[in-house]
């Protein structure tokens, strides 16, 4: 389980821009935010929620790609996605 995932997710982040946004994006989004709210600093959490989950879309728009979670709501709305981008070299959308 493990492997298919991270052979799913290194084919999801090719680009380097997406995996810069993502080494910053994904500890705002955790990491921060989850400090931010355990002192009481809703504010900043909901920031730092918020601001590295832009982060990590912008780097998915970049590679040409919809984030896990938008993967997820497109398929309980039998709408089309685009799981892997141009540069993965995989099936690029599912309908």
């Amino acid at each position: 389980m493990i492997k298919r995932f991270l052979s799913n997710y290194l084919a999801r982040h090719r680009n380097r821009a997406n995996q810069a946004l993502h080494v910053i994006g994904v500890p705002l989004t955790f990491i921060a935010s989850a400090i931010f709210a355990g002192r009481g600093e809703w504010w900043l959490a909901a920031g730092c929620f918020v601001g590295g989950y832009i982060f990590q879309f912008a780097g998915h728009a970049i590679e040409g790609n919809d984030a896990g979670e938008m993967i997820l709501v497109k398929r309980l709305l039998g709408m089309p996605y685009v799981e892997f981008g141009p540069e993965s070299g995989m099936s690029k959308s599912a309908e």
